[in-house]
This record gives C-alpha cells, sequence and structure tokens, in this order.
C-alpha cells in the first residue's frame, strides 16, 4: 500500500470517528471538541500563509473574531430586537450597520468577507513595500491590538469589555438543547474536513507550488517574472476567510464572543499550535490545535495556577527539540525505521 494511500485512508478514519463521537461522548465534552475543532480550521488557515507561502502572521484572532461579531450580530438579533448592552448605552433602536444582520444569508458570508476584505486592505500596501518576515509579524500584532482596542471602546455596538453574549436560538431551535448543539458539532465536522480537502488540493496545485517557492526563494520566483505580492495578498486573504468562517462556527457552540479572544495573545496562541504540530503540512495543524487545546483545557482544570506555564514549556520544548512539529518528529522516526531496514537487509545480502 503506497504512502498516500496510507494517508488517505487515516484521514477517512479520522473523519469517521469524529462523525460518531457524538453517540459516546457527554454533552460537555462534545461542545469542548466542537470548539477545538474551529481551533483547528484556524490553525489550516495559518498553516496554509506560514507553513507554506512562509508568511508569520500574529493577528488571525482579529480575522477569526470579525467572522465571530458577524455571526454574534445574528443570533443577538434573534434573541432580543434590542440587544441589552445597546439599551444600557441610551440607543433607543438597533444601529443601521446591525440590520442586515438579521439575515443569516447575510451575517454568514459576511463572516468570510469581511476579514478577507480586510485582510486585502492590509495585505497590498504591506506586500508592496516589500514588508516581509519578523517585521510582517510585528505589524500583524499592532493590528490585533489596535483592532481590540478599538473594539473595547465601541460599548454601544459591541458590548465593549464583554462582548456579545446570551445567545438563545439558531434557527427557531433552542441552543439550550443537546440535539442542536450535536448538530453544530456535526456541521463543524464537516467545515473542517471541506476545508482541510480543499487547502491539500490548493497546495498541490501550480498556486500550491508558487506559494512554496515564495516561502523559499522569493527572490528567484521574480527573477522569473511573478507578481509575488498578488500571490501574498490572495492567500493572506484566503487565510483570513477560513478563519472567519471558523469563527462563525465558533460563537452558537460558545455563546459568548469579546474582544479578548482579537488580542495578542490568543493570535500568538493560534500560531503555537501550528508550531507544536508541524507547519507546511495542514495535518500538523490540526494536529497541534487538538493536543494544545486539550492539554490546555486538563491542565487548565488540575492546575489552574500553572497552565500557563505548561503551555510555555511544551512550545520551547518543540522548538528545541521537535523543531519541524509532532507531523515532523514522526516522520523523522519513520525515516530513522526504514534506514534501520534497510541496512539490516543489506547485511544480510553481503
Amino acid at each position: 500500500m503506497g504512502t498516500r494511500l496510507k494517508e488517505n485512508w487515516i484521514y477517512l478514519i479520522f473523519a469517521i470517528v469524529l462523525l460518531l463521537l457524538p453517540l459516546v461522548l457527554s454533552e460537555f465534552r462534545l461542545n469542548l471538541l466542537g470548539k477545538f475543532l474551529t481551533f483547528a480550521i484556524v490553525a489550516i488557515a495559518i498553516d496554509l500563509i506560514w507553513g507554506y507561502t512562509g508568511i508569520l502572521s500574529l493577528g488571525h484572532g482579529v480575522f477569526f473574531s470579525l467572522g465571530a461579531y458577524c455571526m454574534g450580530m445574528y443570533l443577538k438579533l434573534q434573541a432580543e430586537s434590542l440587544p441589552d448592552f445597546m439599551m444600557w448605552s441610551g440607543l433607543e433602536e438597533v444601529p443601521w450597520f446591525w440590520k442586515p444582520f438579521q439575515h443569516f444569508w447575510v451575517a454568514l458570508p459576511m463572516a468570510v468577507l469581511i476579514p478577507a476584505i480586510f485582510a486585502v486592505i492590509i495585505g497590498i500596501p504591506t506586500f508592496r513595500a516589500g514588508i516581509k518576515g519578523v517585521y510582517f509579524s510585528i505589524l500583524t500584532q499592532a493590528l490585533a491590538l489596535v483592532v481590540s482596542i478599538f473594539f473595547i471602546g465601541q460599548q454601544p455596538y459591541t458590548g465593549g469589555t464583554n462582548g456579545i453574549t446570551n445567545f438563545r436560538d439558531i434557527f427557531g431551535f433552542s441552543l439550550a438543547e443537546a440535539s442542536t448543539m450535536k448538530v453544530l458539532y456535526l456541521i463543524t465536522v464537516l467545515a473542517l474536513i471541506v476545508i482541510f480537502v480543499l487547502s491539500k488540493w490548493l497546495v498541490n496545485t501550480k498556486t500550491g507550488r508558487i506559494l512554496i517557492a515564495i516561502r523559499d526563494g522569493e527572490n528567484r520566483l521574480r527573477f522569473l517574472g511573478y507578481n509575488t505580492s498578488t500571490f501574498k495578498v490572495a492567500i493572506f486573504a484566503l487565510s483570513a476567510a477560513i478563519a472567519g468562517l471558523a469563527g462563525a462556527l465558533f460563537v452558537p457552540q460558545v455563546g459568548i464572543i469579546s474582544p479578548s479572544m482579537m488580542g495578542i495573545l490568543p493570535s500568538v496562541e493560534m500560531a503555537i499550535w501550528v508550531a507544536v504540530g508541524g507547519r507546511g503540512t495542514l495535518t500538523g495543524a490540526v494536529i497541534g490545535a487538538l493536543v494544545v487545546n486539550s492539554a490546555k483545557s486538563y491542565l487548565s482544570e488540575t492546575f489552574p495556577d500553572l497552565w500557563l506555564y505548561f503551555l510555555g514549556a511544551l512550545f520551547i520544548g518543540v522548538v528545541l527539540f521537535f523543531p519541524k512539529g509532532i507531523v515532523g518528529a514522526f516522520a523523522r522516526l519513520k525515516r530513522q525505521d526504514s534506514s534501520k531496514r534497510y541496512l539490516l537487509t543489506e547485511g544480510r545480502e553481503v
């Protein structure tokens, strides 16, 4: 059986397991896993731009949150004609820019389009100016800080520090019902599968090879006549759109979105998921998101005062001892095993 065929079987089994888990997991654990799967979608988005294109974004919490706010606005308007935080701020009617979000067919596309458009607005001047490497990472960190502060300051329109919460139903189905949460979980699983498959397809196309070439030698690609900034803007926008979709799936399962998800720390954590799993693999992005967040959940419950130190130690350990992440470590062990078998075979033949 070929390597690719084995991988496809592993992916299929993993997908089937995810789809069957609602039959065995408790409501709380299933809801938690659903949240982790939205994080896995974000990790894929970051892997596309960092792992394959070599652009480290430390501001993806912004794109994730923009998508989440779009869906949060829709859910809030289903629960209340005028959100409570607007009444507390003295508003008598819903602002004009909120009104379109009372329709799902507006909210969901906007959850994808707004992050993508925002990424294009940031990306065009940035990449055309030749900003890259650590300077781009710093810029996206600053972006995360500025946008989070802006949202905190817009109390009448965004809920300020507390954000948007207290969602009641979606399409008339109560979000407090276990059956509704199971459906949302299954939708998230299907979204993850589709995003993963399409991303796998993309990185194996000519466009994907150009993205890898940008990562490995952008100057050589420019010499060949390619406009690399166009490709960088495009993949940045696609990555932002995927992150926005993940945010839209996150909100109904968790029940809240606030500016805290936009800040620097969440964006850095998202990059850590990819680093731990192994960037430039897509599989590693999913594994890293699930492993780190599962560890975070367990450690925050068991060692509430120490879990941040464990998370930091995990990242440092991976960087020092497994620079290619979990997937890279397994690949290295597999190569070593193959080499040993080859040497043993050669020895017997001699």
